[in-house]
């Protein structure tokens, strides 16, 4: 018997359960939650330590942070939630609360087919890009939750969107966003989409991509674990099995 069979004999089923069951240390690192202030103290010292302006004396903007830890030595901690997706943008500007979708209605309510996702960079590191594509592998196994990949957005029902927005990526942009029939979402995935990310401010940036499209769901990271996206995509049509981490 060749011996990746007898591994996989040994090793048995290794799908993740999550979100039917709160996801493990192993699937989400440290750094991919959002960094915590114990007080407004530990803000104001790793203010100046930002490399991005996401924090300031009160608040940390959870959209604009890229996880670079350089906050860590003023007292902030990576203990956020694993799924600090929201559908608010302005959610993503915490003070002492985090970003929370507990309570927030399903984005396409009475959704009763399986989802279907077509994804754009327009213009990323591929981070993100590598990400997203990993919850369709055998582990993260998004096809169990009825989550599928298409290769074409007249077939898809979410959009999903990479990179930072650019001048010349607004056209393509606004024809896959068209070409979606409705009902359909778009899901702005890591720092780079919702704020610009480490680019903020740079000329070659079109803005936010809530300034170019009407953005459903924001899942903030640099790059976003895979399991938050499965929670926020699952949290789209209120797929059952979902349960906060």
């Amino acid at each position: 018997m060749p011996s990746w069979i007898e591994q996989a004999a040994h090793r048995g089923i290794l799908t993740t359960r999550f979100p039917r069951t709160p996801a493990t240390e192993e699937e989400v690192p440290a750094s991919a939650r959002a960094p915590v202030a114990p007080d407004l103290e530990s803000l104001g010292r790793a203010r100046d330590a930002c490399p991005v302006g996401a924090i300031t004396e009160r608040t940390v903007d959870q959209g604009r942070c890229i996880r670079c830890a350089r906050c860590l030595p003023a007292g902030l901690a990576f203990r956020g939630p694993v799924d600090a997706s929201t559908r608010s943008r302005a959610a993503l500007v915490t003070g002492e609360t985090l970003p929370s979708s507990a309570g927030e209605p399903p984005v396409l309510p009475g959704f009763r087919r399986s989802l279907h996702l077509f994804l754009v960079d327009v213009g990323s590191c591929n981070a993100c890009n590598l990400e997203v594509l990993a919850i369709a592998n055998p582990f993260y196994d998004s096809q169990r939750l009825g989550i599928f990949f298409t290769n074409s957005p007249r077939h898809a029902d979410v959009l999903l969107v990479v990179g930072v927005p650019t001048p010349e990526m607004r056209e393509p942009l606004r024809r896959a966003f068209e070409a979606i029939p409705a009902p359909k979402a778009v899901v702005a995935v890591g720092a780079c989409p919702i704020s610009g990310g480490a680019f903020s401010g740079t000329p070659g940036l079109a803005g936010g991509l809530d300034e170019l499209l009407p953005v459903d769901v924001f899942v903030p990271g640099c790059p976003p674990p895979p399991v938050a996206l499965l929670a926020a995509l699952a949290r789209i049509a209120g797929t059952p099995g979902r349960r906060e981490a």
